[in-house]
């Protein structure tokens, strides 16, 4: 990128710019969760075309991630990232205004590549400013994230209680957060790439550090993904508890995570990346043996929350790692992604396949195997590490001069 010195005001404030992006995409999220049930009825499709038709999501991302970081170098960070969320943000209205299978399936996937361009552009601003910053705030930025989707969920289960048509509820949705959206990309670090900077291939296969951080990454996602998706189940399942208590659980295991995120980067600067996952890792495999030995609702509760509490911080942590690895962040960022993403695919598709052959309690202990890899390769997050802004180099963060 093209050497420009930034102070300390201008860097905080692309901080809160950055964070405002995350808040918006995770919004997306949300809202369109609450509204599958009525894109599955619109659309008349049974629960197995649906699962069919939403693995098109990661589908669309996984292919489009590798360009995020060319389009990034073509047109700038700033006007890359407003262009992207912008299509993200509009993209919402597609799955409402599918009418069957085949155009459902088409419009996921536009649905998921416009979400993993976002997502890796918006990534790799959060870990530049990172490096601006000389601290840890890609926990934060993840945990706004968080906030964005429980707050799309929230308008978005007060629509569906409401009764409101999914095609209007996602038309006022996408038009308020592409305004939020393109807002809030004023303010983001403008990088333009520099006169003899090569452009990134359009694909390419991800470095290796960028398997190894991916590796970290896909524990987590696993456990994630099979707590979001199974944890009512199997409260209701295994412990035969009412189906508000088995919802509580889910809502909060979202919370715990979302909360964590939050105030992780406190963590992280005190104690480092690796030690911080490495100490997240032993409360996740702490949660994973009280969910599976649970014979009490509120002990696998607990169990949820400690899991979620273990994992939350670590994806954050893989992207920014995954951006200090190498010489093209973007294409490091993409690989994580990518592995991320397929292990957010599978996994409840995994825990669902097990629990049918032996039972959900096996499933979990499953989810308990993998989230002791989070302490066993933690190591790889050392790699790249941060360190203080260099004063007067180009791209870092000086003091403000001005009062």
């Amino acid at each position: 990128m093209s050497d420009v010195v930034y102070d300390l005001r201008e860097a905080r404030r692309a901080r809160y710019a950055v964070a405002a992006v995350f808040c918006v995409h995770g919004a997306v999220t949300g809202s369109f969760a609450t509204r599958v049930p009525w894109i599955r009825e619109h659309a008349h499709l049974s629960a197995g075309q649906l699962g069919f038709a939403l693995a098109f999501t990661a589908f669309g991302a996984s292919c489009s991630m590798p360009l995020a970081g060319r389009i990034s170098h073509r047109f700038g960070s700033r006007t890359a990232l407003r262009g992207l969320i912008a299509l993200w943000t509009l993209a919402l209205v597609l799955p409402s205004l599918a009418p069957n299978m085949l155009t459902l399936c088409l419009a996921m996937f536009t649905y998921g590549a416009s979400a993993g361009m976002a997502d890796v552009a918006m990534n790799a601003l959060g870990v530049e400013v990172e490096r601006l910053l000389g601290k840890s705030i890609m926990s934060s930025l993840h945990g706004m994230w968080s906030a964005g989707a429980l707050t799309g969920s929230a308008a978005g289960t007060l629509a569906a209680h409401l009764g409101s048509d999914a095609r209007l509820h996602f038309a006022l949705a996408a038009a308020t957060l592409t305004l939020l959206g393109v807002l809030a990309c004023r303010w983001v670090l403008d990088l333009q790439p520099g006169e003899d900077e090569e452009p990134p291939p359009r694909f390419a296969l991800p470095p290796k550090s960028a398997l190894l951080i991916g590796t970290v990454g896909f524990c987590a996602v696993f456990a994630e993904g099979a707590s979001l998706d199974w944890s009512a189940v199997y409260l209701r399942d295994q412990l035969d508890t009412s189906a508000g208590l088995a919802a509580a659980c889910t809502t909060g295991f979202m919370l715990t995570m979302a909360l964590a995120r939050l105030v992780g980067d406190v963590v992280v600067n005190r104690f480092g990346a690796v030690r911080t996952v490495r100490a997240g890792g032993g409360l996740a495999v702490l949660g994973g043996l009280l969910i599976v030995l649970a014979r009490q609702p509120a002990v696998a509760m607990g169990g949820f929350a400690l899991l979620g509490l273990g994992i939350a911080v670590v994806v954050p942590l893989c992207f920014a790692a995954a951006g200090r690895s190498g010489p093209n962040p973007s294409q490091a960022i993409a690989g994580v992604a990518t592995i991320t993403y397929t292990s957010g695919l599978i996994a409840p598709g995994l825990i669902g396949g097990v629990a049918q052959a032996t039972s959900l309690m096996v499933s979990f202990v499953l989810v308990t195997v993998l989230a002791c890899g989070l302490a066993a390769f933690a190591g790889v997050l050392r790699s790249g590490d941060r360190s203080r802004p260099e004063v007067g180099r180009p791209n870092a963060a000086v003091p403000d001069p001005r009062p």
